[in-house]
């Protein structure tokens, strides 16, 4: 029950935010209501005469209305709620609902708890005049036997009551008053003073137990619900119960506030990150910010290129986090999944003390990092590894990119979460699959490539300081005691040594890049074959100078990897080899001016 329990202590954390609309924000609903669309606002006068009636723009917030147990979880049932309803209630034409709504409504009108705003609405929907009005208001359309037009669409329109000339003092909207909250919550509760009590197994309290749960917690997931229990047929309890009161018992006032805290959590952008349909939380019960675990630690207002600066933003970061966050905050993250359209699993929950969370976003952006091309140094978003890990090239609005399928994406990124929040080694298999990747570059576009290249880099040396504690060093090592990494600066030598004797526009891939594939597998063969083919066709095009550059820093390779023995020359390259090539491909570029110089220098000499 740690989840529900964090739940119930967000929302007593939170009472000042019951019920209080703001701009970009969904409200946090009282207990017995729920938050939803409305489709159409009625104005009625103090008597209840109908004044106008207007459709409630796509764009504006949900609204805050009052439900009991039942309507809260109704599906396909007859269960009206007590006050904002659909068309299909409201109207005269569904007996059946009709009747229930209006029974509902008279019973929460004539008892000590009523409310100013309710003999207005009452008396209008006696009437019976909702779909004539709306009619003449051009909202919809009536067929000759004045019945709706388009009933499936029509019908469930949901109705928000504005009330004016009551000189009680609060606002004519029904779902911004909190005395019209209040009143509903003080006659439910008096509706069920005589349900049983029960050990509620979240508050540790004896209390009337929630006879159902309410639905829609998550709002990706539609209308699933997180408890239920409505299984007679022996499938859910598996023989170990004859009711659902003995797996587990929820009182109903720990429930409603447990499940408005979570679906507002769920609305809140700061909170939720929605991937392949499963939704990621992250809070602090007491409302402190914290940094979302599947986002980037440090936020860069501009690219840093030196290592130390990057550790230095990072360790900036990690303090102006923790004077934010208490010492003895707590964080929760959890993870939620639809398993079917009616059931809402957790497929991941973990609580921590923030200092350690903190803690752990910064261990893994330190040791999950590597150059980029345009950004500098910066750790790779979750998503981003499991996109070029396992996803395909795909064209969005004329540029290339890679996506991963939903199915793969949720399962993947749970993964990565556990990882990161629990500093446990980073998954080989997806270090594999962006390694097998990265080694096979023709198979994507230039920029696709560099994309799934830097992200393999930076996981790859995440992998090693998990699994080998080795620290690898964002900046070229010529002296690296590693035979991939030294087969990886030969291979950027090879390549860029073809490049330049490119003309401007010529986008031909060098032989390098070909056949990386292959010299991944056997690197020595592959590296002999292609050094004899720029011998023989590109070299010449090179300036003296050029070719002395590029075969001065070939010869110095050579000598690094012939202190290796010479049997393990032909061997299969490790995955290390990667930032071997990335590292010396990014030195021969940055670096350009001090080649020219030294191409000029040993021209004048040969001279």
């Amino acid at each position: 029950m740690g989840l529900m329990q964090k739940a119930v202590e967000t929302y007593g954390c939170h009472q000042s935010y019951i019920g209080q609309y703001e701009a970009g924000h969904t409200v946090l609903a009282p207990v017995s209501h729920i938050v939803t669309r409305a489709n159409v606002e009625i104005v009625l006068n103090a008597d209840g005469g109908f004044l106008e009636a207007s459709a409630v723009p796509k764009d504006d917030p949900k609204i805050i209305i009052p439900a009991t147990e039942s309507s809260a979880g109704r599906t396909a049932n007859v269960c009206a709620h007590p006050l904002c309803d659909q068309l299909g209630y409201l109207a005269p034409y569904n007996e059946e609902k009709h009747a229930d709504y209006v029974a509902q409504l008279e019973a929460w009108e004539q008892s000590p708890y009523s409310h100013p705003k309710l003999p207005p609405i009452l008396a209008y929907i006696r009437k019976g005049t909702i779909l004539n009005d709306l009619a003449a208001s051009e909202l919809l359309r009536l067929d000759a036997q004045g019945k709706l037009e388009d009933e499936k669409k029509e019908g469930k329109w949901l109705v928000r009551w504005r009330v004016t000339g009551l000189a009680d003092g609060a606002p004519d909207a029904c779902w911004q008053d909190p005395t019209l909250f209040d009143s509903f919550i003080r006659f439910y509760q008096a509706t069920k003073k005589g349900d049983p009590a029960d050990l509620c197994m979240v508050t540790g309290k004896i209390a009337r137990r929630a006879s159902q749960h309410p639905k829609g917690v998550i709002p990706t997931s539609g209308n699933a619900k997180l408890i239920s229990s409505n299984d007679e047929t022996g499938f859910t309890f598996r023989g170990r119960f004859t009711s659902g009161e003995q797996a587990a018992t929820v009182s109903y006032e720990a429930s409603q506030k447990a499940h408005n805290a979570l679906r507002w959590l769920a609305a809140e952008q700061g909170a939720q990150a929605v991937f392949g349909g499963r939704t990621f939380l992250c809070w602090n019960p007491q409302g402190h910010e914290v940094r979302h675990v599947v986002g980037p630690f440090a936020r860069q207002a501009k690219p840093v290129h030196r290592a130390t600066d990057y550790q230095e933003l990072l360790q900036k970061t990690l303090e102006g986090c923790k004077s934010k966050l208490p010492e003895t905050a707590g964080v929760v993250i959890a993870v939620f999944d639809a398993a079917t359209s009616g059931r809402l699993s957790l497929t991941y929950y973990q609580e921590m003390k923030g200092s350690d969370f903190l803690q752990r976003l910064y261990e893994w952006d330190k040791t999950c990092c590597w150059p980029t091309r345009y950004y500098g140094i910066q750790a790779p978003w979750l998503i981003q590894i499991v996109h070029c890990a396992f996803g395909t090239q795909q064209t969005e609005k004329g540029k290339k990119r890679m996506k991963a399928d939903d199915r793969v994406l949720r399962q993947h990124m749970q993964r990565l979460v556990a990882c990161r929040v629990e500093k446990s080694a980073f998954p080989a298999d997806i270090m594999r699959a962006l390694f097998h990747r990265a080694s096979f570059p023709l198979a994507y576009d230039p920029a696709v490539r560099e994309d799934i290249l830097s992200t393999a880099c930076a996981v790859i040396r995440k992998y090693r300081y998990d699994r080998y504690k080795e620290e690898w060093n964002m900046m070229l090592d010529p002296k690296k005691k590693d035979l991939s990494y030294q087969f990886g600066r030969l291979l950027a030598v090879l390549e860029k040594a073809e490049r330049d004797t490119y003309e401007d526009k010529e986008t031909r891939e060098p032989n390098a890049i070909r056949q990386q594939a292959m010299f991944n597998r056997r690197p020595m063969y592959t590296a002999k074959m292609i050094e004899s083919q720029l011998e023989s066709a590109y070299f010449p095009r090179l300036s003296p100078g050029g070719r002395f550059f590029y075969k001065k820093l070939i010869g110095e390779i050579m000598e690094q990897i012939a202190q290796f023995p010479e049997e393990q020359w032909n061997r299969p390259l490790r995955e290390t080899y990667l930032m071997g090539y990335y590292l010396q491909r990014n030195a021969l570029y940055t670096s350009r001016h001090n080649q020219e110089m030294e191409e000029q220098n040993h021209d004048e000499t040969a001279e």
